[in-house]
């Protein structure tokens, strides 16, 4: 079982490359350079693993303070798993401490919803994570709402944030980090109940 002083991988999922950036498949990625900012560090190429990751500290200064490492997949999404368990090997991160931040299409635009374990649902970085790891990982799912009209799911994930959505998306991703923050420093259930809408 985990303690206080195991370390933390929060993993922002997403594509690598600048033509993904926006895309709404890459909110992880947003996430997770928002809580990069605050931490006041870069990511660097990890040497034991294909990712990005800053190490560092989340919470106020005490025992509410958390070890992270913080991690950007650069394998592309379907196959996140890999670079998760490398990093997770190295770091000696318990399976409960590991974190997904990912796009869900089944929960409206800008909700969020933190669980622990569950189905992939038929995402792809998630699927990948579990067969490499198993399900008992936390996950923050920002809803990205279904694709409109006959538009297909793939073409939908890879598209930008419309410019609508995009006057909300920062104060979105800026509650998805803050979800991040009350998971490690409170536990799931005050998180779930602050963040789950």
């Amino acid at each position: 079982m985990s303690d206080a002083t195991d370390p933390w991988l929060i993993v922002g999922l997403g594509n690598p490359g600048p033509e993904y950036a926006a895309n709404r498949h890459n909110v992880g990625f947003m996430v997770a350079d928002l809580l990069a900012e605050r931490i006041g560090g870069k990511f660097k190429r990890a040497s034991k693993a294909q990712a990005q990751v800053l190490e560092g500290r989340i919470g106020p200064p005490g025992p509410l303070s958390r070890r992270v490492v913080l991690a950007k997949p650069m394998s592309y999404m379907n196959l996140s798993g890999g670079p998760v368990t490398a990093l997770r090997d190295f770091y000696k991160v318990p399976l409960d401490h590991v974190v997904a931040v990912h796009d869900e299409l089944d929960i409206d635009y800008g909700t969020l919803r933190l669980k622990l374990g569950g189905g992939d649902n038929g995402h792809n970085g998630l699927k990948s994570m579990t067969k490499s790891i198993g399900p008992g990982y936390h996950r923050i799912r920002f809803g990205i709402g279904r694709p409109p009209g006959r538009m297909q799911v793939a073409d939908f994930v890879l598209k930008d944030f419309s410019s609508t959505e995009r006057k909300e998306l920062g104060f979105l991703v800026d509650r998805a980090a803050d979800s991040v923050e009350c998971l490690l420093a409170e536990g799931l259930e005050r998180a779930q109940s602050a963040y789950n809408s």
